[in-house]
């Protein structure tokens, strides 16, 4: 059975899960929604979504250096106690995620902080190459969209898809340590370093 986008953004919207952990959800539950939700809970991975307006002011900052290096991130997570910022699980989680940073070299946490200027560079540059290859005008539009959200799920760290488990993007893999842990979790910044750049 077909799993559609709208399925899909329709679990999202109603859970808060990832856009891997709904798809995965819908497919156990062949399709049935409420079925699916049961699923998620049942994972803790609903869970996550909760918490998400919860203020996280403590946390830590890590570093990830490649061998060789040559190679290097710095990234910002926050949580609610220090209590949590301490265990191994959040730790560990936060030196996948400056590993991640270092591997795929992201534009910004989440499309929100996406520069406009270079959002709109973007769509100039898909515009002009689907007017290029003669698409009718009426999809260009839609063409543009779909290539903008491909450069977000590349460009934007939440986006990608997790360097460790290619089934699971960065933000699936927040929402499972959040459900685990029970607290908040935010990535809040990160840099990237590479000798001579």
């Amino acid at each position: 059975m077909g799993i559609t986008a709208e399925q899909v953004r329709d679990l999202r919207d109603k859970t808060g899960a990832g856009m891997m952990d709904c798809k995965k959800a819908l497919v156990e539950s062949g399709g049935d929604t409420e079925k699916a939700i049961a699923y998620l809970r049942e994972k803790g991975i609903a869970k996550a979504a909760k918490k998400a307006g919860r203020s996280t002011t403590e946390g830590i900052i890590i570093t990830y250096i490649h061998p060789g290096d040559k190679l290097g991130a710095m990234v910002e997570i926050n949580c609610e106690t220090d209590f949590v910022a301490k265990t191994d699980d959040f730790r560990n989680v936060a030196k996948d995620i400056a590993m991640q940073v270092a591997a795929t070299s992201p534009v910004a946490v989440r499309r929100e902080e996406v520069p406009e200027t270079l959002i709109a560079g973007e769509r100039e540059i898909y515009r002009s190459q689907a007017l290029h290859e003669k698409k009718p005008e009426k999809i260009i539009d839609k063409i543009v969209e779909g290539k903008l959200d491909k450069f977000f799920a590349e460009s934007c760290l939440m986006e990608q898809t997790f360097i460790k488990d290619q089934d699971r993007t960065v933000s699936d893999v927040l929402d499972e340590i959040i459900a685990k842990l029970g607290e908040n979790m935010v990535v809040r910044r990160f840099v990237r370093f590479r000798v001579g750049e």
